[in-house]
């Protein structure tokens, strides 16, 4: 059809398809609900909402909420239906993106669709785990928008600060935008915002859907330069926060006390599965400073379909450059895990 740019003829779909399975741990998502008596308290406050009028066109009452939790300036703060949709903002007023590979899928799909210059340098693979190949990428980023996940998705490394701080000055050099996304920063214990107070070129992606539990709300946000943040929301629709997650997020900002323990459960368990995983004869657990563990194994296919025969749903990896005979595991509740570690040593048997 000539109706639509030639660039998005062929173009490939998001790499995700559906499987059900009792024990789902696919899709980095947190093991608990929110908790009962917040989503209580959330539901009263949507049968009293104005279901009929628009929400605040830039979502100002949520953002200075967000402002004074996260001590960021409120006019450097974009809310989104979900960080995805930030990304894609971003990819649209950028000259060009800069990734690393393997990476996390968004970042390259969000470039192809929007028609942005694209490249990806790949991670350094040793046999403990991933680096960034810093000399590279200081010499790639010659402007345009740089993501970068740390800690790192599809592999679960922390990448150390003195790298991205030497990546926030080279972003100043060349004017370009090092978005550094930090997704997975609860179950890391890190926070990377000293890097942009006071370098304007410099951003970062947060998500209420992990470790705030709220993946089915679509929810994330943009800490930024005011300049940067303003051009953002004029890339995005007016009213783009629907009023009912503005809501859910209300409440949450107000007894966030459940997060940590969220993030205090998940790390316990990603440890002791890690430690389990060691003494397999065939897999090789990577550590993981996420909500998720990448092991290696002699073949993803095999692996894939033994647990799910077994009723538990992994994420295949071994489409990645560099991540050959890699699944992806979520660490879910204890029982999930026990249930996983079951089935994962009996495929060294099978």
């Amino acid at each position: 059809m000539r109706a639509f740019k030639a660039h998005l003829r062929g173009i490939s779909p998001y790499p995700y398809r559906k499987v059900e399975a009792p024990v789902k741990l696919d899709q980095n998502e947190s093991p608990f609900d929110l908790p009962q008596a917040l989503k209580a308290e959330a539901l009263r406050r949507l049968a009293h909402l104005s279901w009929n009028r628009y929400p605040e066109i830039h979502a100002e009452t949520l953002r200075q909420r967000l402002a004074a939790r996260v001590g960021w300036p409120e006019e450097g703060i974009v809310l989104a239906p979900g960080s995805n949709l930030l990304i894609l903002a971003l990819a649209v007023a950028a000259g060009e993106v800069l990734d690393v590979s393997p990476s996390f899928p968004h970042y390259a799909h969000a470039a192809r669709v929007t028609g942005t210059p694209y490249r990806a340098i790949p991670l350094e693979a040793g046999e403990e785990g991933f680096a960034l190949p810093l000399e590279e990428l200081l010499s790639a980023f010659q402007g345009g928008v740089f993501f970068l996940p740390n800690p790192h998705a599809p592999t679960g490394t922390l990448f150390p600060e003195e790298a991205l701080w030497a990546l926030a000055e080279r972003a100043k050099e060349v004017e370009g935008l090092l978005v550094v996304d930090e997704a997975y920063r609860e179950f890391a214990g890190t926070d990377f915002s000293p890097l942009g107070r006071g370098n304007p070129h410099v951003a970062f992606l947060r998500t209420f859907s992990k470790a705030f539990s709220l993946g089915g709300v679509r929810a994330g946000y943009l800490l930024a330069s005011p300049e940067v943040a303003a051009l953002v929301r004029e890339v995005l629709p007016p009213f783009v926060l629907p009023a009912h997650t503005g809501t859910i997020l209300e409440v949450v900002l107000e007894n966030p006390g459940y997060v940590e323990a969220v993030a205090a459960h998940v790390r316990a368990e990603r440890e002791r599965v890690y430690a389990r995983l060691r003494s397999h004869p065939t897999w090789q657990p990577y550590r993981s400073h996420t909500n998720f563990l990448l092991v290696r194994t002699p073949d993803a296919e095999k692996a894939f379909r033994h647990l799910l025969a077994q009723g538990i749903l992994v994420r295949r990896q071994d489409h990645y450059p560099g991540l050959s005979g890699c699944i992806r595991v979520t660490v879910g509740s204890k029982e999930e895990m026990d249930a996983f570690l079951k089935a994962a040593f009996e495929v060294a048997y099978a």
